[in-house]
């Protein structure tokens, strides 16, 4: 179950190793997708940390061929079905919490990104100061493809990012790669996975929780990586051209030029099919989701994601959450029947509800925890 699982310690592990603590996801056959213990646990330990004179940093890094795969939502949707949406509502609370004291923390958390990052795992990671990719790396929001959305406040990072990239990555799902991480931002540097040992044992001996200090450490092991010649990056002219747009259906059809005057290059056609693959409602949502973050803080952000991720665990507008996890995490038949089915049956009513308080005895709006009044300019910043 999502919310009340049999302890297991083992999925967290814990370290402190001088003035440095560690802290390992664990759940290696699950690619460390993240549990409600393990959200819970990581929640207590950040908690805990921020208060303790003797942790000036933390790292974070996953064990085997991932950081993080995401949130475990198989075990949510399992526990939604079970009869009370509250409970897959808790875990989402909590892991936007977590979120939240990650983005606003006093201390620099180092995520080491040598592996699969996606979804929930973005959230536990991109939102620290620094962000380490390795040539092992690969990044994806893939929430659409499963009838939710990309959350966890990635809105506030990927409206950020250079022109329209991020609203190409949320609603495609794309894979990048370490170096298309560092070119657009998501990371801060680039590591070759063979140096990561000697980095962790530098940052072992960081004795203050002064931000340039651990970034001076990190620079030393960092390299400029070259991005391919077939990196998505380069075609950000397109992707602006195209994802500026102000609705899907407008996004695909100058997506849809796109292909027809470059029919040498199949980059369109294929995110026209990415895009046709995935819920007509989620894609919308996601779409007013990242402009509404352009100008909202972390705080906001998470705020409306929990308003909108309720409403998908209720499902009473859409149940395309359950059914993308039916066909693609369960079944794995891979063709889940969105409902509705076309774009053009989702209208900007149906969108807006997902916004809306809940009319739900007992619901409260995300309420984040209390921040510390001495926080670092690059933190304040988010706010």
């Amino acid at each position: 179950m999502a919310f009340n699982p049999k302890p297991d310690d083992d999925q967290v592990l814990v370290e402190k190793k001088s003035c440095a603590r560690v802290i390992i996801l664990n759940r290696t056959r699950q690619l460390n997708a993240l549990s409600f213990y393990m959200v819970s646990r990581l929640l207590e330990i950040f908690l805990e940390d921020e208060g303790n004179p003797d942790i000036m940093l933390v790292i974070m890094k996953g064990n085997g061929r991932a950081f993080c795969a995401g949130g475990d939502v198989s075990a949510v949707v399992r526990d939604v079905k079970g009869g009370d949406w509250r409970l897959g509502a808790k875990f989402f609370e909590n892991e936007f919490k977590l979120n939240y004291l990650m983005a606003t923390y006093s201390k620099p958390q180092v995520s080491i990104l040598n592996g699969i990052v996606m979804g929930g795992g973005a959230g536990a990671s991109i939102h620290g100061r620094f962000r380490v990719a390795t040539e092992k790396t690969v990044f994806a929001m893939p929430e659409t493809e499963l009838g939710l959305f990309p959350d966890v406040g990635s809105t506030y990072f990927l409206s950020r990012l250079p022109g329209f990239f991020g609203e190409y990555v949320g609603l495609t799902g794309a894979r990048l790669d370490g170096a298309e991480m560092l070119t657009c931002g998501l990371a801060t540097h680039f590591v070759p996975s063979s140096k990561l040992s000697l980095l962790e044992e530098s940052l072992y001996k960081v004795e203050s929780n002064d931000a340039t200090t651990v970034s001076a450490i990190i620079d030393k092991y960092s390299e400029q990586p070259s991005l391919k010649e077939n990196s998505v990056y380069h075609r950000m002219d397109a992707i602006n051209r195209c994802f500026s747009r102000n609705t899907v259906e407008e996004i695909l059809y100058y997506l849809e030029m796109e292909a027809m005057n470059n029919k040498a290059d199949n980059w369109a056609s294929t995110t026209i099919q990415t895009l046709k693959k995935a819920s007509p409602t989620s894609l919308k949502v996601f779409l007013k989701l990242i402009r509404k973050a352009r100008l909202q803080g972390i705080g906001q952000c998470l705020i409306t994601d929990y308003r909108v991720v309720c409403h998908v665990l209720q499902g009473h507008y859409s149940k395309d959450f359950f059914e993308g996890c039916r066909a693609i995490l369960m079944d794995k038949d891979r063709k889940p029947k969105w409902e509705p089915s076309r774009l053009e049956l989702v209208n900007d009513r149906h969108v807006d509800c997902y916004f809306a308080k809940l009319d739900d005895e007992g619901w409260k709006d995300l309420e984040l925890p209390e921040r510390l009044n001495n926080l670092p300019p690059y933190v304040t910043s988010k706010l």
